[in-house]
């Protein structure tokens, strides 16, 4: 499924418009990122937590020269799926 059908999805079953339904998920994937880029994290009940996590520095290679190469450290995005997702899945 991608962004497109997810709309549709949302305007379907809510008994929306598209337009809303975009608005409305735009709005939430802006909270998500305001969030996360306050270093706080958002918990749904049920679905799951998107956190930040910490990637530490580390060296890698140039997978066309073979040169080492330092990565520098990073903060990347997490999901942990909560239990009625899991359970909804098996």
């Amino acid at each position: 499924m991608n962004k497109t059908e997810l709309i549709e999805h949302i305007a379907k079953h809510a008994d929306i418009s598209k337009a809303a339904a975009t608005r409305a998920l735009e709005s939430m994937i802006g909270a998500v990122k305001t969030t996360l880029k306050k270093g706080g994290s958002v918990s749904l009940v049920g679905f799951g937590t998107f956190a930040v996590g910490k990637r530490a520095a580390r060296s890698g290679r140039n997978p066309r020269t073979g040169v080492a190469i330092k990565i520098k450290a990073a903060k990347v995005p997490k999901f942990r799926p909560g239990k009625a997702l899991k359970d909804a899945l098996n």
